[in-house]
């Protein structure tokens, strides 16, 4: 599966900051150029995920993969992620630098419906624009 139509997000260390997280149950499957991994995720947010570490991975900071979330209902967020840091005990944080426009209004729809104010996601979605 490829990624369509991406939209590029910018990341800086500031930026990470201002978005909130949410814990979510879902599965997810990490992809190298060579090799795919299945774990579970933890939290998101508009710029990036957390998923546990997956047994015989063996990545690092700065990688690129492709990263597919399927969460209940059947919702699937798939989307080009770059290692920010490895979380010893707890897991993996990506930050999303690409996603499909599909994948793009499920999160959004996900991170409305958990924030529960349309200010606040306005304002998250303003910082990606910057």
């Amino acid at each position: 599966m490829s990624i369509q139509d991406p939209i590029a997000i910018p990341m800086t260390d500031a930026a990470q900051r201002r978005f909130h997280r949410f814990p979510v149950e879902g599965s997810a499957r990490l992809y190298s150029g060579s090799a795919m991994w299945n774990t579970q995720l933890l939290d998101l947010s508009l710029s990036g995920v957390l998923v546990e570490r997956p047994e015989n991975w063996n990545g690092a900071v700065a990688n690129r993969y492709r990263l597919d979330l399927r969460l209940e209902g059947g919702i699937l967020i798939s989307m080009g992620v770059e290692l920010a840091r490895i979380v010893e005990g707890v897991g993996l944080g990506f930050t999303c630098i690409k996603i499909d426009l599909g994948s793009f209004a499920q999160l959004k729809r996900l991170i409305e419906l958990n924030l529960g104010n349309h200010r606040t996601l306005q304002h998250e979605l303003s910082v990606l624009r910057d």
